[in-house]
Formats: C-alpha cells, structure tokens, sequence
C-alpha cells in the first residue's frame, strides 16, 4: 500500500559521487518529513541527511556536512541525496525513511515510521 524504495547505490572510489533517490508510492511525500540513515556492519544506525515536512528545513550529520545534500522533487513525489567527497568510512546500507505527517520528529531512527529496503554504497579503492 504504501512503499518506498532507494536506488542509486554502488561501488565508487574515494573522492567520487553518487546519488542515491527515494521514491514514494502510495502516498505523497511531500506531506511528510523524509530522512536518510546509514548502517555499517557492526554499527548503529545513525541519521545522515534529513529534510522536515514543517518547513522544508535540512538537517545534516556532522560527518555529512559540506559533502551531502539532501532534496525533493515533489511532481515525481521523491527524495534524493547528492553525496561528494566519499569516503572509506560512508561505506554503509543507505535507507529511506519517512515521518508521520503532524507528528514533531527529530533525527532518531523512533522518529520514523516506514522504511525501504536499503542501497548499498561501497566505498573503494
């Protein structure tokens, strides 16, 4: 009923870029606050880019800062992450997640309420 699915995922040198995209169905995703999380092997899922529903503000992580850029484009009711400057340490499963719509969230992943199912970005030399 409601789905979202992340792609854009891959293998990439240090230095290089990607853009990992979000797209939404079964719903429209502009009515809801939209977050990107990262998982590494024997890590927390931490929060990395976050753009809120309330008034279209951003939010990024400290490691992330200068280097990712997190957007919308709300007539193809997605979410993208530009992301330059990689490095060995973004190596991660990257996920979409949205928030509900009226409900004040922060960047911790309780905050948020439907997921997808992960792209993997490898970074290597």
């Amino acid at each position: 009923q409601v789905q979202l699915v992340e792609s854009g995922g891959g293998l990439v040198q240090p230095g290089g870029s990607l853009r990992l995209s979000c797209a939404a169905s079964g719903f429209t995703l502009d009515y809801y606050s939209v977050a990107w999380f990262r998982q590494a092997p024997g890590k927390e899922r931490e929060g990395v880019s976050f753009i809120f529903s309330s008034d279209g503000s951003t939010y990024y992580a400290d490691s992330v800062k200068g280097r990712f850029t997190i957007s919308r484009d709300n007539a193809k009711n997605m979410v993208y992450l530009q992301m330059n400057s990689l490095k060995y340490e973004d190596t991660a499963v990257y996920y979409c997640a949205t928030a509900q719509p009226g409900i004040r969230v922060g960047v911790r992943p309780r905050d948020y309420t439907n997921w997808g199912q992960g792209t993997q970005v490898t970074v290597s030399s």
